[in-house]
């Protein structure tokens, strides 16, 4: 069942992959990284910055529209942890789905500066979002814009363009099978976020 996901995964030259090599998400990871190296999949050829993200998320973009054998995708940040019942049953209920589904804390994007294409637009939140290959057939890869936006909400923009808005299913996450920035369960309690050293 696992082996039609894809865990997309933006790193940069500070995040610890060992940590998540240790985690049930090892054999589903497909790193996004700004240069080639050990353990990339997918390789965006450009420096990427934290103004500067929302052109990653277009290269993984581009990317996972040829992942013809994987189903459904998950877009986890690297001060990110989901659980892996919890993800086991969303693929039970979304496989095969009849529409595109898009899973996520869902919210609005706005711009005073930038009145354009992603105004307003319904996107998920950076942390974890799921999505099925229904929706990523539909993104709109070449959605305009203006200036530095948040790379967010320049997906939720590609689905909101691409596949309309009105044909795709937006289901709201379950946070308790989510940690983001710290794990806290019965006697653990982990620091997910990221040490500033860089």
């Amino acid at each position: 069942m696992l082996d039609k996901l894809a865990v997309i995964f933006p790193v940069n030259n500070n995040t610890d992959m060992q940590f998540y090599q240790n985690t049930w998400l090892r054999n589903y990871l497909y790193p996004v990284c700004d240069w080639p190296g050990p353990g990339c999949k997918i390789v965006c050829h450009r420096l990427s910055t934290y103004r500067s993200l929302h052109k990653k998320t277009k290269c993984f973009a581009r990317a996972i529209k040829r992942f013809e054998d994987k189903e459904l995708f998950i877009k986890l940040d690297d001060d990110a942890l989901v659980d892996i019942d919890y993800v086991i049953g969303l693929i039970k209920k979304y496989q095969g789905y009849h529409k595109p589904v898009y899973i996520s804390d869902h919210q609005r994007a706005g711009s005073r500066k930038y009145p354009d294409a992603l105004n307003g637009v319904r996107y998920g939140n950076g942390k974890f979002y799921m999505f099925n290959r229904k929706l990523v057939q539909c993104l709109d890869l070449d959605i305009k814009y203006r200036g530095s936006r948040n790379e967010d909400s320049v997906f939720g923009g590609m689905v909101s363009n691409g596949c309309g808005e009105n044909n795709v299913e937006y289901v709201q996450e379950d946070d308790r099978w989510i940690w983001h920035k710290e794990y806290t369960n019965k006697n653990k309690h982990i620091d997910l976020s990221f040490i500033k050293n860089h």
